[in-house]
């Protein structure tokens, strides 16, 4: 007979496995692998007419896990519910608790913001009930984007074509990424001449002319700030500069500080890793989520290498700082520690928990480099130069500026050098750069090296990048940043958006789906709209709101402007894409074609020529076997799979997506698993390698 345990639940296999490790042998840890309940894919499963009552139901394919959680439940001394420390992690546990029949007054919740033995520990100790004001603002946000998206997605169908969607928060975003657009296409560029002198202290030696030489910019003309607009008022100016003297009329010495930057959230960290790693905002995830898990570290063990990693909050502990504070001391020495605290711009929703930061900040990236992933030592490299900087002291720099004049021009020269580094010893941003000005005094005369004549146009705003979406979603407070990278991912999915290297572009369609909403959904897609929502959501949880009243105020306005919606929008008949195929059998152009299992490539000449194939989906990586193109193929099942182009002559198969980076066990090709999150295995079934 088995000895009674306590049963642990959490969310993921892999922080189970790491969790079980702390806990040892009196708690049993089991995985629910996300979500169990979930509202149904076949239908709105909103009682509407039922103050909005969602109708639950069982994800297909977790009976197992289930039927496994209600056994093990039953032998149990003790239930605890260690799901994520924020508003989908505590609907998660609601619905767990639901499930085992779980008195929702039991003291059965834990929650830890790192995966630690001493914070596992205390969570255990510190038990609590579950937080049904996390619980109904999960579910008033997973209510709303049902209540939209099952509605409009169907709309959308019908008048434009399959397999288009529609979301609060996608379509809002979709809206600002074609406003951008827009305005680029609209902007009209001004000429301006920017006027650089080349200057330096007048001497007879040319070799010491050309070491201190330096630039200043054309700043003021008789006092008022200088616009030449034209070419022909830029030589002019030429003209003139040339017959005067350059002589400096005053300097400007002053120190200028530079604060260190407070500790990552998710959304910073998505910026901040899109710009010096270049990963997308999934990707960011992913991999952040990995160290947070746990991995293993030979010397000791697996462990949990950041706190968690959904947050808008740039708290941390005080044990968190104090462990900064003798790492600093310790290496840089006292005058380098500052221990600064930073506090959060917005109200404190989602702050349960700190800024993403290291667990352990002992295990230096140096450390870890040869024991974990290329991109995972990258991203930690990151974090945890970030979170040491923020403990940091300030950066002094020795700035100076100088004003010169030359009759009834003047121009200013500018440079800074670094008096103390501070922060800047483990983390500097782009424009944290030196430029040292030689030394002038006041009352010198400068001989003129050169003139330089620059013609400039305004320019228009910049397309957006994932990393400045990211940036301006959380500013007008759409969404919340655990969303950012699925919603991009969906634009991206939908054929809304495309890229171009960084810079994110919107489609033909994605214009003609915002022109559509903004006719007819406009509070969906209006910015302001979308963050007074957002608020409201958030009051839910603050204020304990009635989440209820907050859907029915909401859908009193929705579910007329769908009624107007559906009754007035005409059909629209989108061309077909052409595949760069001819059909082999009548000569006529292929077709890209949408179908109940995606896309498909058919002859233009239909219904007199019927000939329709596969279209050929390329992953960038090259047969194992043969060196030929692996493509993306779908069986009759319709389950996804990944083939070799030269079949039937090679016959090369993987039924998880590889990709072009080599085990470093046996040199076989590494592929892609997808469990909650995407981990990667050699495809090598005797070798076992995973990361």
């Amino acid at each position: 007979m088995d000895t009674a345990k306590n049963l642990v639940i959490v969310e993921s296999p892999s922080k189970a496995k790491t969790i079980g490790k702390f806990l040892g042998s009196k708690y049993k840890v089991i995985a629910s692998v996300g979500h169990l309940r979930d509202l149904p894919k076949s239908r709105i499963g909103i009682d509407i007419e039922n103050e909005f009552e969602p109708q639950y139901i069982s994800i297909r394919g977790k009976g197992d896990i289930i039927k496994e959680l209600k056994k093990e439940a039953k032998k149990a001394n003790k239930v605890y519910l260690a799901t994520d420390p924020d508003r989908e992690g505590e609907a998660i546990s609601w619905h767990i608790a639901n499930l085992l029949n779980i008195d929702l007054q039991e003291e059965c919740r834990i929650v830890f913001n790192e995966i630690t033995k001493t914070a596992i520990q205390k969570a255990i100790k510190n038990p609590r009930k579950i937080d049904l004001k996390l619980v109904d603002a999960q579910q008033a946000r997973r209510v709303l984007d049902r209540l939209v998206g099952y509605q409009i997605s169907p709309l959308l169908w019908r008048k434009l074509q399959r397999g288009l969607s529609a979301g609060r928060v996608q379509s809002a975003a979709l809206r600002m990424i074609c406003d951008r657009e827009d305005a680029i296409k609209e902007f009209v560029a001004d000429e301006y001449w920017n006027i650089v002198a080349t200057l330096s202290k007048e001497t007879s030696d040319k070799k010491i002319k050309e070491k201190n030489k330096f630039d200043a910019k054309l700043v003021k003309i008789s006092g008022e700030k200088s616009v030449v607009t034209n070419e022909k008022s830029a030589k002019t100016i030429e003209k003139e500069l040339a017959k005067g003297d350059y002589k400096v009329l005053s300097i400007e010495k002053k120190e200028k500080i530079s604060n260190p930057h407070a500790p990552f959230t998710t959304s910073s960290l998505q910026q901040d890793a899109a710009n010096k790693l270049g990963f997308s905002t999934k990707k960011t995830m992913i991999v952040a989520q990995q160290l947070y898990e746990g991995v293993l570290i030979p010397t000791r063990g697996t462990l949990g290498l950041l706190t968690y990693i959904r947050t808008d909050s740039v708290r941390i502990s005080d044990e968190a700082r104090q462990s900064a504070k003798n790492y600093i001391i310790e290496k840089f020495g006292e005058q380098y520690y500052a221990g600064a605290v930073y506090s959060n711009k917005k109200k404190d929703v989602q702050d349960a928990h700190e800024a993403i930061r290291p667990s352990h900040i002992d295990l230096t990236p140096d450390e870890l480099y040869s024991v974990i992933s290329k991109d995972q030592y990258n991203l930690y490299k990151l974090v945890w130069n970030r979170f040491i900087a923020s403990q940091m002291s300030k950066a002094v720099y020795d700035s100076t500026a100088v004003n010169i004049e030359n009759g009834k021009y003047s121009f200013r020269a500018s440079g800074s050098v670094v008096k103390f580094d501070g922060y800047l010893k483990v983390y500097r941003n782009e424009n944290e750069t030196e430029n040292k000005m030689p030394n002038v005094e006041k009352g010198d005369l400068l001989s003129l090296l050169n003139l330089d004549l620059e013609q400039c146009f305004t320019q228009p705003p910049p397309r957006y990048t994932e990393a400045s979406l990211v940036k301006d979603l959380e500013e007008k407070d759409i969404g919340r940043p655990s969303t950012y990278a699925p919603i991009i991912a969906t634009l991206a999915q939908r054929k809304y958006i495309t890229k171009e290297k960084k810079s994110i572009l919107p489609t033909d369609l994605g214009f003609l789906v915002t022109d559509l909403m903004k006719s007819y959904f406009n509070e969906i897609v209006d910015v302001g709209f979308t963050a007074q929502m957002e608020d409201k959501l958030d009051d839910i949880e603050v204020k304990d709101a009635n989440w209820k009243k907050i859907i029915e105020e909401f859908y009193a306005i929705f579910s007329k402007s769908l009624k107007v919606a559906d009754e007035q929008i005409e059909k629209v008949e989108i061309p077909d894409e052409p595949t760069g195929e001819i059909c082999e059998i009548c000569g006529k152009p292929m077709l890209k074609k949408n179908g109940r299992f995606g896309t498909f490539a058919a002859c233009s000449g239909y219904p007199e020529c019927k000939n329709t194939k596969p279209i050929v989906q390329k992953i960038g990586v090259s047969c194992p076997k043969c060196g030929k193109d692996i493509i993306q193929k779908k069986g009759k099942s319709g389950k996804i799979f990944y083939g070799c182009s030269g079949y039937p002559d090679c016959d090369q198969v993987f039924w998880n997506k590889p990709t072009d980076k080599k085990c470093p066990e046996c040199s076989s090709l590494m592929v892609e698993k997808k469990n909650k999150k995407t981990n990667f295995a050699c495809s090598n079934p005797e070798c076992g390698y995973k990361e």
